[in-house]
């Protein structure tokens, strides 16, 4: 097998991050796991703010770090894109207290 040099493992890393921001800009596709778990879009709108991200260590998904300045607790959201669901993009959210 190939080694893979910095460069492929660089567009590897933004391959994941361009997805997980399509999620951002595409809220209404990205659905929360659970019902009442809250979605990407109703972060944002509450004054959720990215605190920051990461990608998964299966390179199909990206976790998103939110923060909101009235809250002593954060939400971080792993975001993917999987063809085996339908819909093919999916969003799970969560508290970290």
């Amino acid at each position: 097998m190939p080694k893979q040099g910095r460069g492929s493992k660089v567009l590897i890393f933004w391959r994941a991050v361009v997805a997980g921001l399509a999620i951002l800009v595409f809220p209404a596709i990205a659905l929360s796991a659970t019902g009442d778990a809250p979605s990407i879009g109703d972060l944002l709108k509450s004054g959720w703010q990215i605190a920051g991200y990461s990608q998964a260590f299966d390179n199909r998904s990206t976790f998103i770090l939110f923060r909101h300045p009235d809250q002593s607790y954060l939400v971080q959201c792993r975001v993917g894109y999987d063809v085996t669901r339908n819909p093919s993009v999916y969003s799970i959210c969560y508290e970290l207290h």
